[in-house]
């Protein structure tokens, strides 16, 4: 994945553009501040922001004061190492209200040599876009997967082609009105602008999935704290995207409720001793958990601790097989898996979803290019949507001119329209 083209460099030494990605999760909140290098294929991460999210709950915000200190936390420390001033931000957005579906568009080519330009392409996309769609959704992305030209098939790109119909199949992706106004009112609370919200299992695979992946065929399954997100690409197109409410958060429980301790002990014994796969323990290593209210502390096993652990983690990649399924795609993902997400890090994660998948299967971190400044931070699953959201940023929107030494607006637009107005406007209409 190349950001810019082989041969061009970001002009002057004084000026490049910049982007700041946000990752807004059920555990962690992560702001990333990123520009392109001096050097193709190289991606400077100037400045990270991570802190443990308070006030949402399956990636949908349920406490609005709490989300705002947290993004602003976040925010700060972003701006403080980056030594750039935020003001726009790209976004991601998850949640169980998110859905998907199919849809078709069409038009007639009526110019007098009957080639497609890229209106006509336009035209076609935004004509996709009128289907029967509640009042209370909006639509987050149009992915074209074909189109096709008087009865032709197949067909990637269409422009300075004959014809004289063109049709165009596309994947749509819709997300609630309410969730999505509640995240963007939480950012401009703390007087940043939002200026592209992105599907985080779009923004993940900007960064964990290679290009030869996803031509093959390919499935990510990113695992976060509240949700687990999948996206399926093959011959460079997603196919299909999906969304369930299950993810590291339930496994903390269990773990919580299994030992009869607290929510911080519990995750803390997770990322320390947590295994998910049984038969990959080699040594059955023993730990102390702390007793509560006074009480002794308890002696567990590493073994006990993984027979609470892998019935929560193949319940989540059942989930995903059964979408995967669905999807009618399961048959053709000749790269396999790719796992991303905090769960990837677990113990015996690929193991076992070898086992549950029947497929190839390798853990996903950013990768595809070079990277520099705070590079060996951010080569974790962990930061896989933050990242990606940076690239999505880069190579999707407008960036400014960066002049070394001032504090500047990030994706700063002239007559800029909020996100929050142009939603409001669309359920006004």
């Amino acid at each position: 994945m190349s950001l810019l083209k082989p041969g061009k460099t970001n002009g002057s030494n004084k000026t490049r553009k910049i982007v700041a990605g946000l990752d807004i999760g059920t555990s962690k909140v992560c702001a990333l501040v990123a520009s392109p290098d001096a050097e193709p294929y190289t991606l400077n991460i100037l400045g990270i922001g991570i802190t443990e999210s308070e006030g949402l709950n399956r990636g949908v915000v349920s406490n609005i004061d709490k989300t705002v200190k947290t993004i602003k936390k976040v925010i700060d420390q972003a701006e403080q190492q980056s030594g750039i001033e935020i003001k726009n931000v790209v976004v991601g957005i998850a949640g169980d209200h998110i859905q998907s579906r199919e849809a078709r568009g069409v038009v007639t080519i009526s110019n007098q040599q009957n080639e497609i330009s890229k209106a006509d392409v336009m035209r076609v996309i935004e004509d996709s876009k009128n289907m029967a769609i509640p009042q209370e959704r909006q639509i987050l992305h149009v992915i074209p997967q074909e189109y096709i030209i008087d009865g032709q098939y197949g067909i990637t790109d269409p422009v300075g082609m004959y014809g004289l119909r063109m049709e165009a199949i596309v994947h749509i992706v819709t997300g609630a009105g309410t969730p999505i106004n509640n995240i963007i009112r939480c950012i401009e609370r703390v007087n940043i602008e939002v200026d592209s919200i992105v599907l985080e299992p779009i923004a993940s695979s900007y960064s964990v999935l290679e290009d030869d992946e996803k031509e093959v065929g390919v499935a990510m399954i990113d695992i976060g704290g509240g949700t687990t997100d999948i996206a399926i690409f093959q011959d460079n197109i997603i196919r299909f995207t999906s969304i369930f409410g299950i993810g590291g958060k339930q496994v903390t429980d269990d773990i919580r409720k299994g030992l009869g301790i607290i929510a911080t002990q519990a995750e803390k014994i997770k990322r320390e001793y947590g295994h998910c796969y049984l038969p990959g323990i080699m040594k059955d290593d023993i730990f102390m958990i702390p007793g509560i209210g006074g009480r002794k502390p308890i002696e567990i096993t590493k073994k006990l601790l993984c027979q609470i652990i892998q019935p929560r983690m193949e319940e989540i990649y059942e989930f995903a097989l059964a979408e995967l399924r669905r999807s009618g795609l399961a048959g053709d993902l000749g790269a396999g898996i790719v796992l991303t997400g905090g769960c990837a890090l677990l113990r015996g994660a690929e193991e076992l979803a070898q086992e549950v998948f029947g497929m190839p299967v390798k853990i996903g971190a950013p990768s595809g290019i070079s990277y520099s400044g705070l590079a060996p931070e951010v080569e974790n699953p962990i930061y896989s949507t933050a990242v990606g959201l940076a690239l999505f940023g880069l190579e999707n929107s407008d960036s400014i001119d960066y002049v070394d030494g001032k504090k500047v607006d990030i994706l700063k637009k002239e007559k800029k329209v909020s996100i929050f107005e142009k939603v409001k406007k669309i359920f006004d209409d």
